[in-house]
């Protein structure tokens, strides 16, 4: 953790969460590998709703070569659903301590918290109509306002709230997946023309045509927030759980909680995504609004265990400071809008029509240049997130968000 230091106004700012920064870049590039194989499939945004309506088949893995495939399924079954999952965890442990500062200054809540998840959704609405349709701001802004109003209540009404959200969430994914197990086989139909419009509209169509699908299609483009809603209450609750539990905790308590989760994520949850990801598509609802955020858990608790063991390493690791692998999550988690809102626009040049359109061009080429595309995102994020940490104290998303929070706040 950082010192604490003290404002303007005599208040005592709690101190910076040094694995929370850590985790937070964990998750803005986790979230990438999952999101970089819409923007490299021919069809891109589209294509997910054809696949999700069985318009069309899905892709296969890596063409069906055997080395390839097996390379995509590892790499996608590793980030699907975890790192979202472990966003909205930390989104809810941001909410947690936002309230903490609130009450140590004195200030009402959630106050003038509103503007503050209106800004967000504002955002997050410019993003999915301006640059990539399966945003995840909006969903958290509307979730925030909940969460922010459930924190002005009891502890017992939290809790009632959480595990209400959880079970009817379990509820919902448990009957659809029996339906869709339940459902008798059936084959795309008229696949072959909606696949090849949407092919087109990401490969040969300018800006303004994917713009104009994306407001056409906008319920159903919003379907998983709106599915995964109980879900997002949980996990923003359950961040504020544990936060409050002190499981990010320079510690014994704090090293104690995450050797729990990385044993319960790891060693529970990670055999039972496995075999729902085996079981096939049908199974997918659990594969990953159920059993990955438990691997999320997993995750969590690895990446602090690990950052542990490092501090705890003996004098030279100790003086040896964060590493260069820490500082770089550092400052990705530092400026996680920022970082979160460019990684999508960078990929968006890259592989759509009306930039370098890659992901029609190298479409032989996959899984290869798709991997070759997240590394090469990743350390451009790094690389520009390091390089602003060191010259300005926030991001520039969320240096402009500030700006813009104080002039509404007047």
């Amino acid at each position: 953790m950082t010192a604490a230091v003290t404002t303007t106004g005599g208040v005592v700012a709690p101190p910076r969460v040094a694995l929370l920064d850590v985790l937070r870049g964990v998750a803005i590039l986790g979230t990438l590998a999952t999101n970089v194989w819409i923007f490299a499939t021919p069809g891109a945004e589209a294509r997910v709703l054809l696949d999700v309506a069985g318009v069309s088949a899905g892709v296969p893995l890596a063409g069906g070569q055997p080395v390839a495939a097996a390379v995509e399924g590892v790499f996608r079954f590793l980030a699907n659903g975890k790192f979202l999952a472990l966003l909205t965890i930390l989104f809810g442990v941001g909410l947690a301590i936002q309230h903490r500062a609130a009450l140590a200054r004195g200030s009402g809540w959630p106050g003038r918290y509103g503007w503050r998840a209106l800004l967000l959704f504002v955002e997050g609405t410019l993003h999915f109509v301006l640059v990539f349709a399966f945003d995840v701001l909006m969903g958290y802004a509307v979730t925030a306002l909940l969460v922010a109003w459930l924190l002005a209540r009891t502890e017992r009404v939290r809790r009632v709230a959480m595990y209400l959200a959880g079970g009817l969430h379990l509820a919902l994914m448990a009957l659809l997946t029996l339906a869709l197990v339940g459902a008798p086989p059936g084959s795309a139909r008229g696949g072959d023309g909606a696949l090849a419009e949407a092919e087109r509209l990401f490969a040969v169509q300018g800006w303004p045509d994917q713009v104009g699908f994306r407001l056409a299609n906008l319920l159903a483009l919003r379907a998983e927030p709106i599915l995964a809603a109980g879900l997002l209450v949980f996990l923003f609750l359950l961040g504020v759980r544990l936060f409050r539990a002190g499981a990010f905790g320079d510690d014994d308590r704090g090293r104690a909680w995450r050797r729990r989760l990385l044993w319960l994520g790891l060693g529970v949850g990670l055999p039972l995504n496995v075999a729902t990801t085996l079981a096939g598509p049908d199974w997918f609802l659990l594969d990953r609004y159920v059993c990955a955020p438990l691997v999320a858990l997993g995750y969590l608790g690895l990446v602090g265990v690990v950052l542990d063991r490092r501090r705890t390493g003996g004098p030279r690791r100790q003086r040896s400071g964060p590493g260069r692998v820490s500082a770089g999550l550092t400052a990705v988690g530092r400026s996680a809008l920022s970082c979160y809102v460019l990684q999508n626009v960078l990929c968006v040049v890259v592989c759509y029509g009306w930039g370098l359109g890659l992901a029609w061009a190298w479409r032989d080429v996959a899984p290869w240049w798709v991997l070759g595309l997240w590394v090469a995102v990743c350390g451009v994020l790094v690389l520009a997130a390091h390089w602003w940490s060191t010259r300005f104290g926030r991001g520039p998303l969320e240096a402009l968000g500030r700006v813009l929070l104080r002039r509404l706040a007047r």
